[in-house]
């Protein structure tokens, strides 16, 4: 769970001019644009400074940003207003937000590894819940294998991702792939370098 240490330090993180992941959508999720609804409601959580929730509203569709970082959501209502986009920016903890009933076409987590493994699962089993029937997950995070290269994301192994753990957390779902590798990353000055990433895109069981 966040507490008030985290959230100042993810405040201080993101008070500045600088976008530290970039302005630019995380390059797996701009991919999988041929895989997104030309129309639709979609959710990005923990999206930081907006650039994937404002990337997805430049798509086309009703974009629901959620953040615990005030500084943060300020910089993405400025991304959106220099998009021309207006993404619903909600200021809450994960923890405790109500995600609702589902209501999502496409929900997208990407890096947000700051959680401890009970709250992560609480979090994977909402992303579901609140998806629609044929709707698209898109998750990507770092593996075990980031630890060498320190490039970015958590240092505690308990916060990575494997493949294995992916394939029992969203059981029962369509894996349309689950994609390990190693790439060089260009971020923003916090994702940059040689990464260890795991990509996942699965579908609502319709």
């Amino acid at each position: 769970m966040t507490d008030q240490a985290e959230l100042a330090r993810w405040n201080a993180r993101f008070a500045g001019e600088e976008y530290i992941f970039g302005t630019e959508p995380n390059a797996f999720l701009a991919a999988q644009a041929p895989r997104l609804p030309k129309s639709g409601r979609a959710l990005a959580i923990a999206d930081g400074e907006g650039r994937n929730g404002v990337w997805l509203a430049r798509q086309g569709l009703e974009v629901t940003s959620v953040d615990f970082s005030e500084s943060g959501l300020a910089k993405a209502a400025a991304l959106a207003a220099r998009h021309n986009v207006a993404p619903e920016f909600v200021h809450a903890d994960l923890a405790h937000w109500d995600w609702g009933a589902a209501r999502f076409d496409v929900v997208v987590g990407i890096f947000f590894q700051f959680a401890a493994p009970d709250f992560r699962a609480l979090m994977f089993r909402r992303m579901r819940e609140v998806l629609n029937p044929g709707g698209l997950l898109l998750i990507e995070g770092y593996t075990p294998a980031q630890l060498k290269h320190k490039t970015g994301g958590p240092s505690e192994l308990d916060q990575l991702y494997t493949a294995d753990l992916l394939r029992a957390e969203f059981a029962g779902m369509e894996f349309v792939a689950l994609d390990e590798y190693e790439a060089e990353l260009n971020e923003g000055p916090r994702h940059k370098g040689m990464s260890a990433v795991i990509d996942l895109v699965a579908r609502q069981p319709g």
